[in-house]
């Protein structure tokens, strides 16, 4: 069995994301609720993999958005576990955007996202 320290860093979870024409509005930037679902995605991606339970999405807080991304862009999300309870644990999720052809790179979206374990019935349940 891994420590709780050990399944923290092994759930660390980080996915690459292309900034195509149909995820981003009228100013051909990425459309803020997609982000919002990317986010969400690679912190529940994190949340499962470090419980290896059921999990659900119950709140969402501080999500900044610090600068527009353009279209043509590269995204890195990484989800981390910040915090462990009982039945729930917080996400800190931070989107890295990327020139396609330079090395230039910056934070540009950051927020948590809590999870609580559930089990069959629907019902919260010990996330370790």
């Amino acid at each position: 069995m891994h420590t709780i320290e050990e399944r923290i860093a092994n759930s660390e979870t980080r996915i690459f994301k292309a900034v195509f024409p149909n995820t981003t509005n009228h100013y051909d930037t990425l459309f803020g609720g997609t982000a919002l679902h990317m986010m969400d995605e690679v912190a529940f991606i994190c949340a499962t993999r470090f419980s290896r339970k059921k999990v659900v999405t119950i709140s969402t807080d501080k999500i900044d958005f610090k600068k527009p991304i353009p279209e043509g862009s590269i995204v890195e999300l990484i989800g981390r576990i910040e915090k462990v309870g009982n039945t729930s644990c917080v996400v800190s999720t931070t989107m890295f955007m990327e020139d396609m052809y330079s090395y230039k790179r910056e934070q540009v979206v950051s927020g948590t996202f809590t999870f609580v374990a559930v089990n069959d019935d629907k019902k919260p349940t010990a996330i370790l």
